[in-house]
């Protein structure tokens, strides 16, 4: 007798094989057989027109907060991610000493780098833990929907052992370096799925300095990282300026080789100058793994972008003085003001001032870059779909055009500004990177930049439009697509025991109904604790999402099930096959 069966439906099963019909059963939360199954079951779902997949894994979120009060890490589950890993970019809340000013002191670095809610992190976060193993108990203790892993962040280690030196980013000294290698070791030896650090100058704080560990030298990131080649235990990863790659991307080759550990890291470019070196960093990832080098870039499917809105944290007016006294009204309140005639008029003439930053500028006045998200938000558009175009079309002003259209929606409608990544005005330099034998789909950073980012949408989006829609370029196969976020995604965090629906594997799968799978408009709203906002962007065409053979949610509805559970990195086990790695099977072309 199965748990569930689930029938005649189109099995993408994560490995790249071609897609077929056919029936999945499961039995204590893994999958017992696929394919041509007959037998009695608890319950069963018939799936006849609809595509079944494994559940999303997601390997850049940021909900090392908001997973410790809700269990279902909205929005991940809303978009079929079933498993999400947390602790990137170096931050996190563990360790922490018990002191409410070290606690204040993460959270406003989180608040700062990740643009989460500050007073939603004080109210939702309980602090059950000091250090790291305690963290992972406490997430371990509470019932949740889907399961998550967790990083052990280079920021709160340094904090921890330093204190205010660690913050002012003073080189460490040996003592400093053997403190934080034992917490990282003991970390995980409790479960963590690796350790992460940050090197980006993108990543400030609010008094204009970088977080802690920006500036480590090679002694203190090759100390610490020895720790993962003694316990030949979790990944390293990274993200970085890459102002000097190849002195960067040398250590990393050094790390990975010295110690026989993976080396994940953060790939993006900026303009069109900058693509030469993304492309000699694949090239140079390529050439490493002959060394026995494991450096994995993670990519993202769309570029880095920022969401504009009345509610958000930025808009085109938020530097003209006409609109500063709206700033700080609630949003019924602003809104009101904003719909007067005379207001419009006194915040669309002003001249914008200039800021000499590059990305407050295009914020500013980057009106030939910045979009219109419509209720069927497009993420590849084109020149003539520019704010400028359109308004010159329209025979009104960028500035005009842009705050009737934050107007629509109830003051709702947000706009789509790509910061890197888009000068060509279309994907075609993502679709490459996400071709590159070595790369992985990532980036999504789920749960954090709550008011400028939706990205926690790519999945579904990368089956709507990446597979189903685009007409601007190539597709990807719908087999190809579903092992890049599933089995790649899976594999490349150290999870063998899911990622394909395959016997003997996790039972985490979408069911879903692919010919009207879509993606939400973003706004905003104001749900975390504290009444805390953020932008949020559903969808539709999830028929069931099921974790370890449980449903847990229907029609986009959640159902109460909470079988999710902490992953502790080394307790994995599956009897599937393994699959190689990575598999590239020709595109689709576009119709």
């Amino acid at each position: 007798m199965y748990d569930l069966l689930i029938c005649n439906g189109k099995i993408v099963d994560g490995t790249g094989r071609p897609a077929y019909t056919g029936n999945v059963a499961i039995v204590d939360g893994c999958i017992a057989a696929v394919g041509e199954v007959s037998g009695e079951a608890h319950r069963v779902l018939d799936a006849a027109g609809l595509l079944l997949a494994p559940g999303w894994v997601d390997t850049h979120s940021h909900m090392d907060g908001q997973a410790t009060w809700d269990p279902y890490c909205s929005p991940a589950s809303n978009h079929g991610i079933t498993t999400l890993v947390m602790g990137n970019c170096g931050v996190g809340f563990a360790p922490c000493k018990p002191d409410a000013a070290e606690r204040q002191r993460m959270i406003e670095v989180m608040e700062d780098v990740e643009d989460i809610p500050g007073a939603a992190l004080a109210e939702g976060i309980t602090w059950e833990w000091e250090s790291f193993p305690e963290y992972l108990d406490a997430l371990d203790r509470m019932p949740r929907a889907i399961d998550i892993g967790a990083q052990v962040p280079h920021c709160a280690v340094r904090t921890y052992v330093m204190g205010e030196r660690g913050v002012n980013n003073e080189p460490a000294t040996g003592d400093d370096i053997r403190q934080m290698a034992a917490i990282v070791r003991d970390g995980l030896a409790a479960g963590a799925v690796g350790f992460t650090t940050s090197r980006t100058q993108l990543h400030t704080t609010r008094n204009g300095e970088v977080m802690p560990g920006t500036y480590a030298d090679a002694s203190e990131l090759l100390g610490i990282g020895k720790v993962i080649g003694e316990t030949g235990q979790g990944i390293y990863g990274l993200v970085s300026d890459f102002s000097n790659w190849e002195e960067e991307m040398a250590w990393m080759k050094r790390l990975s080789i010295d110690n026989n550990c993976q080396v994940n890291f953060v790939l993006f470019y900026r303009t069109e100058d900058d693509w030469p070196r993304v492309l000699k960093q694949l090239q140079y990832v390529q050439d490493a793994r002959a060394e026995g080098a494991r450096l994995i870039p993670h990519v993202g499917a769309r570029p880095v972008n920022i969401l504009m809105g009345w509610e958000g944290t930025v808009n085109p007016f938020m530097f003209h003085q006409a609109y500063a006294p709206l700033a700080g009204l609630d949003p019924e309140a602003r809104l009101q003001q904003l719909r007067e005639p005379a207001v419009r008029q006194a915040i669309v003439s002003e001249t914008p001032p200039h800021l000499g930053h590059d990305i407050m500028d295009k914020i500013a006045t980057g009106f030939d870059n910045l979009y219109v998200l419509d209720d069927q938000p497009d993420y590849e558009p084109a020149r003539e779909d520019s704010i400028e175009y359109r308004a010159q079309q329209a025979g009104v002003t960028p500035a005009e055009f842009a705050y009737d259209a934050l107007l629509e929606n109830n003051g709702k409608r947000m706009l789509y500004c790509p910061l890197f990544g888009y000068d060509n005005r279309n994907l075609d330099r993502q679709m490459q990177m996400l071709a590159d034998q070595n790369a992985v789909i990532s980036l999504a950073d789920t749960g954090a930049h709550c008011g400028v980012l939706a990205d926690a949408s790519i999945p579904t989006w990368l089956l709507s439009y990446l597979v189903r829609d685009r007409t601007r370029g190539a597709r990807i196969g719908l087999e190809q697509a579903v092992r890049m976020h599933t089995h790649d995604t899976a594999r490349c965090m150290g999870l063998a025991d899911r990622g394909t629906l395959e016997p003997g594997m996790k039972a985490d799968i979408n069911v879903i109904d692919l010919e009207h799978l879509a993606i939400d408009t973003p706004a905003v709203i104001y749900d975390l604790p504290a009444g805390g906002r953020r932008v949020f962007q559903g969808a539709s065409g999830y028929r069931y999402t099921i974790v370890s053979g449980e449903v847990i949610m229907a029609d986009g509805v959640p159902t109460g099930a909470l079988p999710g559970r902490l992953i502790r990195a080394g307790q994995q086990t599956a009897s599937a096959k393994p699959t190689s790695r990575k598999t590239n099977y020709p595109s689709e072309e576009a119709v």
